[in-house]
């Protein structure tokens, strides 16, 4: 919950009170002379200390509702004025220039844009009606026509929220005047829904390339595979669940081969954004940066082709794709102040041996490393987990020898749990709004959770096959 601006003044003082007493304690405690106590040791608690403090203060100001860019950026700035000389602030100065003139960061709005942009042009309905004519006879037709609709779209947006919502309109009520189980229905629009964070473009992918400076056109290509492969787990559930309960959702009789690929020609759009996104990097044609302007450019024509776009639209998208995009940037400018200074202080570094010196195998350290990203995401929204886990936990993995593109693949599949579990995953707020007039937030909240079980055996076949995610882009030569 947002503070007053009496919370907000007081806020950062607070903050820096604790973070000086805390200073003072801390070097109290390195002039001490404890006998027995080589001085290796004592570096090793001081940094322990400054860890526990840094943390603490996190947890506090996110518990008092402080948004997640100032809370980094409060600790930053005042870990620094703490524990450092105040000439290092110079450096946060650079830091935050370096970021704002980042030649990735153009990637963001145009994405977005596009996103809010496809989101109403009626793409989405059109690719659900063509799915319907192919899959609805299946065992869970509809619902799987939901999920390889979200596949779809994902591959054309870019958000997960956008994507539940855009689908979840069109699929969530035509499935119960069918009579599908309300909680199957809204389930299957709600996991669909984060395949638009694992699937390229991906705004979660950009933020992680930001943070970790890895290749954003791997990170692309990379998703694909398991994207799909998620997709079809997911689709083949649905299909076994309904086999085994009937009752969840009654039998549609097929249309007809003409009407099937009489629906193929509504889906040109999608073939023609996916072209002009994908394509353009595959072929090596464009750079993320400028595809990112080819597909933004191509959803206005085809938005203008639909005759769904005019003025008031366009200027709703404008303002949306700034509102979101000036906060990516300032929770990204946030977490870079705040990693520089844990970097600075030594605490990832602490962290690293910490964990690399554990006498166990590199992959019981990812298993926790998953555990926490599953734990956060209860509790936090994805980009804040990324702009305070990463600059901890992405040295601790490449210093285990995993690769750090792969691990990018991890960590969305991680966030993408979070958005659908209780109680703060976004999809199931996005879609109770969408849907109020339908369903509950219980149906929401209890249709999802058997989704979540199923990304976690995703997560876990991605884990033991770790070239489902990189194959592809070693195969392209990046």
């Amino acid at each position: 919950m947002p503070l007053s601006m009496e919370s907000w003044s007081s806020a950062p003082c607070c903050s820096l009170s604790v973070l000086s007493a805390a200073s003072s304690c801390s070097l109290e405690a390195n002039r001490r002379n404890l006998p027995g106590l080589p001085e290796e040791r004592r570096k090793i608690m001081s940094t322990g200390l400054l860890t526990i403090i840094v943390f603490g203060i996190l947890i506090l100001l996110l518990g008092l509702g402080v948004r997640i860019g100032f809370c980094l950026g409060i600790i930053g700035v005042g870990g620094i004025l703490a524990f450092l000389e105040p000439s290092v602030l110079y450096q946060v100065a650079e830091v935050a220039a370096d970021t704002g003139t980042n030649i990735f960061l153009l990637t963001l709005p145009l994405f977005v844009l596009m996103a809010e942009i496809v989101s109403f042009s009626g793409v989405g309905d059109d690719m659900y009606t063509a799915a319907h004519d192919w899959l609805s006879w299946l065992p869970g037709g509809l619902a799987i026509s939901s999920i390889a609709t979200c596949t779809g779209f994902a591959a054309i947006c870019g958000s997960s929220p956008a994507t539940a919502a855009s689908v979840g309109l069109v699929s969530v009520p035509e499935m119960i005047k069918r009579g599908y189980d309300k909680r199957l229905a809204v389930g299957s629009v709600s996991v669909g829904g984060t395949l638009g964070i694992l699937i390229p473009p991906s705004i979660t992918m950009i933020i992680y390339g930001l943070i970790t400076e890895t290749s954003i056109g791997k990170l692309f290509m990379a998703g694909i595979i398991p994207g799909i492969v998620i997709s079809l787990i997911l689709c083949g559930a649905i299909a076994i669940a309904v086999k085994v309960k009937p009752e969840l959702a009654p039998r549609i009789k097929g249309v007809s081969w003409g009407k099937r690929f009489s629906s193929l020609k509504r889906i040109w759009a999608f073939i023609v954004l996916v072209i002009s996104i994908m394509g353009s990097i595959y072929l090596g044609i464009a750079t993320p940066e400028e595809s990112a302007a080819i597909g933004a450019t191509t959803a206005i024509i085809i938005a203008l082709a639909y005759r769904k776009l005019n003025f008031k639209g366009m200027h709703a998208a404008l303002l949306r794709t700034v509102s979101v995009t000036a906060m990516i940037m300032f929770m990204v400018l946030g977490g870079n102040v705040f990693a520089f200074m844990l970097s600075t202080l030594g605490i990832p570094q602490y962290i690293t041996n910490l964990m690399v010196n554990l006498e166990v195998s590199r992959w019981v350290v990812m298993i926790i490393i998953n555990v926490v990203f599953l734990l956060l995401g209860c509790l936090l929204d994805p980009m804040a987990i990324m702009v305070i886990c990463l600059p901890i936990l992405f040295p601790i993995v490449t210093k285990l020898g995993f690769d750090p593109v792969w691990f990018g693949i991890i960590v969305t599949i991680n966030v993408e749990m979070g958005m659908i579990t209780p109680p703060f995953g976004l999809n199931l707020f996005i879609l109770k709004g969408a849907l109020r007039e339908y369903t509950s937030m219980e149906d929401i909240v209890r249709g999802s959770f058997p989704f979540v079980l199923l990304l976690v055996i995703g997560l876990a076949i991605i884990m033991i096959f770790p070239s489902l995610a990189t194959w592809l882009p070693g195969k392209m030569g990046f």
